[in-house]
This record gives C-alpha cells, sequence and structure tokens, in this order.
C-alpha cells in the first residue's frame, strides 16, 4: 500500500468501491505524508486527523454494507475560507485567528455529502489577497519542486498540497488566477467554473462579483468527479445559477477532433517568457493531433484587465471586510477606550500590510470624489472585456493560452513591488472579469519546473473544458510528474 498516494482522487474512489484497501488506511497514508511534509512546505493551518479517521472508518462501514456517495472516504482538504463547522476558518489571518464556524459552506456540505474526507485545511494568502502565498499570516507556503520558491496563490496551500501528493484534491477559490495560477506553478491541473456554478455560501467572500470555487487536483478526470459533486444551485446564494449540472465524468471521453481552438494573440506579448511560450506551442501541436482546429484571436480590451481588476476587487474587499470589527467575531484588541478606539486597533492588529492596501484602495476609489473616475469606470470596461470574449465565441469553441507568464519565482523576489507580483495573475483575470470558467493544466517544463496551459471557454462550458483537457491529459503525461522527494 506504499504507493496509495499516487492513485489520484477518482483512482482512490474506485479501489474503495472495489475494496482494494479501507478509507482508514487512505487516511492514515496521507496524514502521515501531511505530519512529514508539513515543516518543509507549510500547506496547511489545519489538520483535523482524529475527525478524518473517524469520519474514515464511518466510510468504511457505509462501503461495507453497500451504500455511501460517488466520494464515499475519500480524502480531500478544504481552502481555509470555506467555513467547516467545528473547526476553524482562518483565511490565512490573524483577525480570525479564534473563529470556528457554526457550519459547513455549500460546498463542504456537498462535498461531505458524497462521502468525501476531509484532512485538514490548507494554508491561503490572507483573505485570498496574493499571488504568491506570501501573505498568509501562518507563513509562507513553499513550492514543492522547489522550496525556495512560491506555490503561487493564493490557494498555495491547496495546490502545494496536491502537487506533493499530500491529498488526492483540494478545493480551492479563483478570484483573479488564484486556482489557475498555483496549479500551473506546480505543475497540477486546476479547474474555475463559471461564476455561479458553484455556491459561494459559506465562502468567506473577498470580492463577490469574481470569487468563485473550484478545485485542484492530478487531473482532469479528478475535477470532473470532484466538480460533478460540488456544483448546482444553492437557494442560500443569490448570485448561484439554477442550472442543471451534467455528468462532467461521463463526458470525458467525447473526441475533440474538430474543436476550434482560438489563440489568444494578447497572450504571446513580449511579457512571456520564451520557454512558458515554446511549451505552450508545443502543446498547441499536440491538439492539433488530435484533430483540433487553430486560429488566432484577438481580444483587444483584454490588457486592461489588470488594470480593471485592481479597481473593481480593491472596492469589493473594502465594503466586503468591514463585516470584521472586533465586535461580533473574531480578533479584538486588549482593553479599548471606546468604539472607534475599539475598531481601529482590532482590525490594525488582524490584518495584514497587502489587506489594508486593498482595503484602502478600495475605500479611495469608492469615494464621492472618486467614484465616477475610477470605479464605474472600471466597470464599464469590465464590460468591454466581457463583450470580447462573446464575440470570439461566436467563432471559436474555446481559448487557449498560457496560463503565467513566467514559471515559479523565488519566495521575497517580488513582496517589495506590488505591481510586479500583481502582473502575475495578467493571463487569468479576464476569465473572472467575464465570469467564464477556464481551467490550467500542466504543459511541460522550463528546466525543473511547470509550465500551465490555460484553457478558457463560454459560460458553463465546463464539460467542453475538462474533455479538452482530458484528451490532451491522454496524450501526455505532465501532469502525472511528482516533485523530486515526493514519490
Amino acid at each position: 500500500m506504499s504507493e496509495l498516494h499516487h492513485i489520484g482522487l477518482a483512482g482512490a474512489a474506485a479501489g474503495l468501491r472495489a475494496r482494494r484497501f479501507s478509507s482508514v488506511e487512505l487516511a492514515e497514508t496521507f496524514l502521515k505524508r501531511i505530519e512529514r511534509n508539513q515543516e518543509t512546505l507549510n500547506a496547511f493551518i489545519s489538520v483535523t486527523r482524529a475527525q478524518a479517521l473517524s469520519d474514515a472508518a464511518a466510510a468504511d462501514r457505509a462501503l461495507a454494507a453497500g451504500d455511501g456517495g460517488a466520494l464515499t472516504g475519500v480524502p480531500i482538504a478544504h481552502k481555509d475560507l470555506f467555513c467547516t463547522r467545528g473547526v476553524r476558518t482562518t483565511c490565512g489571518s490573524c483577525i480570525l485567528d479564534n473563529f470556528v464556524s457554526p457550519y459547513d459552506a455549500t460546498v463542504v456540505a456537498k462535498l461531505k455529502h458524497a462521502g468525501a474526507v476531509m484532512l485538514g485545511k490548507t494554508n491561503m494568502d490572507e483573505f485570498a489577497m496574493g499571488s504568491s502565498n506570501e501573505t498568509s499570516y501562518y507563513g509562507t507556503v513553499r513550492n514543492p519542486w522547489d522550496p525556495r520558491l512560491v506555490p503561487g496563490g493564493s490557494s498555495g496551500g491547496s495546490a502545494a498540497a496536491v502537487a506533493a501528493r499530500l491529498v488526492p484534491g483540494a478545493t480551492a477559490t479563483d478570484t483573479g488566477g488564484s486556482i489557475r495560477q498555483p496549479a500551473a506553478l506546480c505543475g497540477i491541473t486546476g479547474l474555475k467554473p463559471t461564476y455561479g456554478r458553484v455556491s459561494r455560501y459559506g465562502m468567506v467572500a473577498f470580492a463577490s462579483s469574481l470569487d468563485q470555487g473550484g478545485v485542484l487536483t492530478v487531473s482532469a478526470a479528478d475535477a470532473a468527479l470532484m466538480l460533478r459533486e460540488m456544483a448546482g444551485f444553492d437557494p442560500n446564494d443569490s448570485t448561484s445559477v439554477e442550472r442543471e449540472v451534467p455528468d462532467y465524468v461521463a463526458l470525458l471521453g467525447e473526441p475533440i477532433a474538430g474543436l476550434r481552438v482560438g489563440l489568444l494573440k494578447e497572450f504571446f506579448d513580449k511579457g512571456l517568457d520564451p520557454g512558458n511560450e515554446r511549451r505552450v506551442r508545443e502543446a498547441l501541436k499536440v491538439f492539433e493531433s488530435l484533430g483540433a482546429r487553430l486560429t488566432e484571436v484577438s481580444l483587444p480590451n483584454l490588457p486592461l484587465s489588470v488594470p480593471v481588476y485592481y479597481v473593481v476587487a480593491p472596492a469589493e474587499c473594502s465594503s466586503n471586510l468591514a463585516r470584521f470589527d472586533g465586535v461580533r467575531y473574531g480578533h479584538r484588541c486588549e482593553q479599548p477606550r471606546d468604539l472607534q478606539d475599539l475598531y481601529r486597533r482590532s482590525r490594525g492588529e488582524g490584518f495584514g500590510a497587502e489587506v489594508k492596501r486593498r482595503i484602502m484602495t478600495g475605500t479611495y476609489v469608492l469615494s464621492a470624489g472618486y467614484y465616477d473616475a475610477y470605479y464605474l469606470k472600471a466597470q464599464r470596461v469590465r464590460q468591454l472585456i466581457s463583450a470580447d470574449f462573446t464575440r470570439a465565441f461566436a467563432s471559436v469553441d474555446v481559448l487557449i493560452g498560457p496560463t503565467t507568464p513566467t514559471p515559479a519565482f523565488a519566495i521575497g523576489a517580488k513582496t517589495a513591488d506590488p505591481i510586479t507580483m500583481y502582473l502575475n495573475d495578467i493571463y487569468t483575470i479576464g476569465a473572472n472579469l467575464a465570469g467564464l470558467p477556464a481551467v490550467s493544466v500542466p504543459c511541460g517544463f522550463v528546466g525543473k519546473l511547470p509550465v500551465g496551459l490555460q484553457i478558457v471557454g463560454p459560460h458553463f462550458s465546463e464539460a467542453r473544458l475538462l474533455t479538452a483537457a482530458h484528451a490532451y491529459q491522454r496524450a501526455t503525461d505532465w501532469h502525472t510528474q511528482v516533485p523530486e522527494g515526493y514519490a
């Protein structure tokens, strides 16, 4: 059973149903790997060992009785901004260090209903604000391909855990690329669904019109299985879309011959690392060999996505984070003199530098004198970007390009320059602004570092994206590569 950590999410589910191993054995395998590698990677904030083993034992009883769901007994981890009843939900922030949720997020509840066993909560950039997982109150997460490098963010803990095979799959969230960018830097598969496809209820908000829950897994097949179980309408979430969820797993084997692929002209610019470009163009040749038809597509307003995002997202963050005031829950300063002192010191002590920067930026662009000049203008440009995507999808089925401009970079290399850090999301933000689904899959290496290929589709085309990604992964083995020392 020493190879159990290699079987992936779907393999684990199939093996458990066939009774080739038990859920307790599986949980023990991954819990030992987490314990052994936590000091090096810092991928977890909380590890729920006792609860996991208890749930695994219950899963074994259910399987023995012929009961259970699609994921019964399969270990997963949750990004630490999904509320989990009775377990800390910190959002990587001091201000929520002592917060224990009284309820489960809908995503957590759905995966629990499917039988998944939670091993713990993964580390993340504070309130999902970051591109490198260096803003967490609990310390930087390190990339398993090279611990001197960042894993990407904000879902860096989930990405590092999956890449190092500490867990077969993990939940994550994507506001401007926070699933796809760490997936690319860690050499795994990351899927951001259409806005509204996955419930945001119980997912602590950063920017409400952009945040979307998704998955980080080894393969597209695993992502299809996990998404199928967590997607769907939720009456508790006003942004949830009432639309039938396809059987993503059943649709995986469809051929992609004739698939119309648009190459995003704006992504192959001077900012793209030559090594990353080579790997992406090699991947495009694989798609051609599978019968896809390639054509160049231009989205002229897409280069404006970064400035638009860094007006809209901080504006929404400044509103959402106003609830953390030291009164109802979370960190409270000691011996406040009055209400104003309570607010100021609780928030000043509880929030980190990047969160404060974005709150202040958002408050500024929403202020009476600047709302029209910044926020309203950004929302208008956002509509132009969305219209560009709509026009493109009139002639192509999917858009393909690089996920990130470079491979993983050194810890500390960009922390002193927020603008340079923000540009790491230049290829991913557009899909969030338009609410589109997108997936990143590994497509090779530059030196010893993985490179990601991004596939973007029209609204609710997750099945198409997963089918294309699965076809590519059947023709290549990049997604099966494991960092040295974690095999």
